[in-house]
């Protein structure tokens, strides 16, 4: 039973990845816990409960479901759907605290976004500590004393998580084109279909190839207010499926340019919709639609004292800790996402976004103010 629920969540959760998947918050018991078992804490997206308890079997542990709003904790922590309230309000109901002898809970590393650590233990006296990004390597960090290697604090985008996410668009957007086909254009809906498979796999599974072309920097020229990142690969697949259609044309001997006009603008809005936010689809850009694609983090080094909060939980492994000179530096700042988890959980406020005017977006600020869907944070950046 435990198996199909696990199938059944995956299967439904891949072809509705864009739309929330809820399931019940409250306390699991994994195995046999006991008051020395571990505490783990995630958000109520069913996908990653079934992931993370499968993670976790043959171990004896609790795990604790805060209410994300049916959101996977990346975004829904970000978008200040996950919060702090959330998280102690769980540890204060569930019964967990007459359950072990300790006060130690394990977070998932990409809630740190917006789950304070330094708020939930002065309001529970629950110790926070930032689990691996992926539910897969629980066991080994169970196995390594509760500490994360570099690779279980880096988000990545392999051959599954793309497949899934080409899966997750084709579905979704194959089912509104074909309603909205359905009395307009009744005989194009199943080679409509067929094509936007074929392009959503194409564009995904593809990403290697052509990844390094992408930028969050800066308007790049593309169809209407669509910034197609540096490159302009939406229009290229564009052209190149036009031509496809042409020489299709000529060759079963049925070119006609209404023929053209009519699927031209059809292959318009398919490639419009797969690629809308492709670098926002990957783990490893930005948003191209966000405006915070644009900050980049300042590190105060009078203000670093060394804790290496900012290296525990940075999803793309930017920082590196001199534990001798007690110093944070970014070796690898070109890899950052402006995910904000660096600037929010540093206790010494030594981290701040700048915008390419210069102007700072202070600490508090980011803890305060979440992204709303448009990617856009409700404050007022300081001058220098």
């Amino acid at each position: 039973m435990r198996l199909l629920n696990y199938i059944a969540a995956n299967i439904a959760g891949t072809l509705l990845r864009l739309l929330p998947f809820p399931c019940k918050t409250g306390l699991i018991k994994i195995g046999n816990p006991d008051g020395n078992s571990p505490v783990f804490l995630t958000g109520n997206y069913r996908l990653t409960v079934e992931r993370v308890k499968r993670a976790l079997r043959g171990i004896d542990a609790y795990l604790l479901v805060a209410n994300s709003r049916g959101i996977n904790v990346w975004c829904s922590a970000t978008g200040g759907r996950f919060t702090n309230h959330d998280v102690i309000s769980i540890l204060k109901t569930s019964g967990i605290e007459e359950l072990v002898a300790h006060r130690n809970v394990i977070l998932p590393q990409l809630a740190a976004t917006g789950v304070e650590a330094e708020i939930i233990q002065k309001k529970t006296a629950w110790k926070v500590s930032w689990g691996p990004v992926y539910a897969k390597d629980i066991p080994l960090f169970i196995e390594n004393k509760l500490k994360k290697t570099p690779a279980m604090r880096e988000v990545v985008f392999p051959w599954r998580q793309r497949t899934e996410m080409a899966i997750a668009w084709a579905f979704t957007t194959s089912l509104i084109l074909a309603l909205i086909m359905l009395p307009l254009w009744r005989e194009a809906i199943f080679p409509l279909v067929f094509i936007v498979w074929g392009l959503s796999f194409l564009i995904f599974i593809s990403f290697p190839l052509y990844s390094h072309w992408l930028s969050s920097e800066g308007k790049r020229i593309g169809f209407v207010f669509f910034d197609f990142g540096q490159g302009g690969f939406q229009l290229i697949l564009w052209g190149i499926l036009i031509l496809g259609l042409v020489a299709y044309g000529i060759l079963i001997g049925g070119f006609t340019w209404g023929f053209i006009f009519r699927w031209g603008f059809v292959l318009t809005v398919v490639v419009l919709i797969l690629s809308l936010d492709l670098m926002g689809s990957t783990p490893v850009y930005k948003s191209g639609l966000h405006e915070d694609r644009l900050l980049r983090v300042v590190l105060d080094a009078e203000k670093c004292k060394g804790a290496g909060f900012c290296e525990q939980v940075c999803p793309r492994n930017c920082y590196q800790v001199d534990r001798n000179r007690r110093m944070a530096t970014m070796p690898r700042a070109e890899r950052c996402v402006q995910c904000g988890a660096c600037i929010v959980q540093c206790p010494f406020d030594a981290l701040c976004f700048e915008s390419p005017k210069g102007e700072i977006l202070p600490p508090q600020a980011i803890r305060k103010f979440k992204l709303n869907l448009m990617g856009k944070r409700l404050v007022k950046a300081e001058k220098k």
